[in-house]
């Protein structure tokens, strides 16, 4: 093995240049030190080896001997140091050569390789490179590990959306007869969910830097504390996404479409002052709860209002209709159809608004419930039902990045723009009843609010003490506190929305 260090080599008492003789190189020694340590190995006591000895005579002891004194001095200064040090970076090597080039007898050589710079320092540094890159290794598994639930859940969800609108297109070809192209609506679908997902690699990198990070609520669940530092108002990448493919693969002069993604951007514009403001206040509310209901049911009003107005074509003049179970329906509203569309819009906007809790959650429950209203209203709108599937697209593009763990949240940016998409759908083809079926998750979120409220609020009246129902409300808490893990809670959700979707489109089938 290779010397320990330079002064390794001071302590033996051997010289840089190689040389002929062991007796010779000892001689050279004169420290004290040396001497004392020599004569614990008797072969190599200055006596004897002060006289000319061929080395080749005696080679295998003074090697042994040779090694025993490194070890011997090694013991006294570190053991545990020079000994790694030996191990991982030098090299004692010790090459005997016997040349009968004269025929004068054999002679040998002991060359020593010596290391240069510090041994000792560069072998602690490879081992701290070899500790940070296990510690990395490790890391990043556990990273793998925690997201793999969320990873998998999206799977599913892909896969079936896929499939929900690959029958949906055959649907449409055999069943109803439109004369559509192939993929009509699988194709806007996977387009927007593929730029949602890249625009998303670009968008997040920006407001982290920003430092446009998510403010939690003070009573919300411990355990959401790790989502801090999360970024935030991701509603800003992937719904102009949804709006921009629905706009390219629909007809230039259909009002229906322009209708939504007006009612879309302007619940987006809401949303954006109110996580403006709670960004600059640096609360989990932004705009007064008042004054975010009233522009919401402003907007309602104005778009019903429009409706009333715009000559939008519907199929057996359903306009200002509710379509409804039989014997019930169609139910033609009149005006009334104009309070039931600001009714829906405020309630849709602030149930995809409650429902965005958990990573995952809203954007999922969304798009089912986008694919469920597509699936209703394809016989009355075609085109609407392909604005349905770029926005569900644009969710399944945002889960890329919000499925759990969460590298960014929608906000309320995203939330009330995917509300106010939803509701716009529902108000422009009448479809009222099977938005309420699709959108089951939501509707039940916002019942879980309601019911906890009343609770508190009549417990208290009446007994003086706050009893709830839930241990924390929207119930998606609820059950977050109940000890389920949150992809469980999400898959859940998912599987149930799946269901509710596609009774809904059976029943907009069924209805018209």
């Amino acid at each position: 093995m290779a010397c320990a260090s330079s002064q390794l080599v001071r302590l033996l008492g051997f010289r840089q240049t190689p040389c002929t003789s062991f007796s010779s190189a000892l001689t050279a020694a004169t420290s004290s030190t040396i001497s004392a340590k020599a004569g614990h190995f008797p072969t190599l006591s200055p006596l004897p080896l002060a006289l000319s000895i061929n080395l080749t005579e005696t080679n295998r002891r003074n090697s042994a001997a040779l090694r025993c004194c490194l070890t011997f001095v090694a013991k006294d200064e570190s053991a545990a140091s020079t000994n790694t040090a030996l191990e991982e970076n030098n090299r004692v090597v010790s090459e005997e050569d016997t040349t009968n080039a004269s025929g004068d007898g054999d002679t040998a050589d002991i060359r020593l390789f010596q290391s240069t710079g510090s041994s000792l320092k560069a072998a602690l540094k490879k081992y701290a490179s070899f500790v940070s890159l296990i510690h990395k290794l490790l890391r990043d598994d556990l990273r793998r590990r925690r997201i793999w639930g969320g990873v998998l859940v999206n799977t599913g969800l892909i896969t079936f959306l896929v499939l929900s609108l690959l029958a949906l297109d055959w649907y449409s070809w055999k069943t109803l007869g439109l004369p559509l192209k192939p993929f009509h609506f699988t194709s806007p679908f996977l387009i927007s969910a593929a730029l949602a997902g890249f625009a998303g690699f670009l968008y997040i990198p920006i407001v982290d830097n920003m430092k446009v990070h998510q403010i939690l609520r003070q009573e919300g669940p411990s355990t959401h504390s790790s989502k801090r530092k999360t970024p935030t108002m991701g509603g800003l990448f992937f719904v102009p996404v949804g709006i921009a493919v629905a706009r390219h693969f629909t007809s230039s002069n259909s009002l229906a479409v322009y209708g939504a993604i007006l009612a879309t951007l302007a619940f987006a514009a809401i949303g954006f002052v109110d996580d403006l403001l709670s960004r600059i206040k640096s609360h989990n509310y932004g705009l007064p709860g008042w004054v975010k209901l009233s522009l919401q049911v402003a907007v309602g009003l104005c778009f019903s209002i429009w409706l009333d107005s715009a000559s939008i074509s519907l199929p057996w003049n359903m306009n200002l209709s509710a379509h409804l179970p039989r014997p019930f329906g169609p139910l033609y509203l009149g005006k009334y159809y104009l309070a039931l569309t600001a009714f829906c819009f405020a309630a849709m906007g602030n149930g995809v608004n409650l429902t965005d809790g958990l990573d995952g959650l809203a954007g999922g429950v969304a798009a089912w419930a986008f694919i469920g209203m597509s699936m209703a209203s394809i016989a009355i709108s075609p085109d609407l039902a392909v604005f349905g599937a770029s926005m569900s697209g644009a969710c399944v593009g945002f889960l890329f990045h919000n499925r759990y763990k969460a590298s960014i949240f929608m906000g309320d940016t995203g939330s009330l723009a995917l509300g106010g998409a939803l509701a716009a759908m529902a108000s422009l083809t009448g479809m009222f009843f099977p938005l309420f079926i699709s959108s089951g998750v939501i509707v039940m979120e916002v019942l879980s609010v309601i019911l906890q409220v009343l609770s508190v609020k009549i417990t208290r009246k009446l007994h003086g003490v706050s009893r709830r129902v839930f241990r924390m409300a929207p119930i998606h808490h609820h059950f977050e506190l109940c000890g389920i893990r949150e992809p469980i809670i999400v898959a859940s959700a998912y599987f149930l929305s799946s269901i509710l979707a596609l009774i809904a489109g059976c029943t907009g089938f069924i209805l018209i």
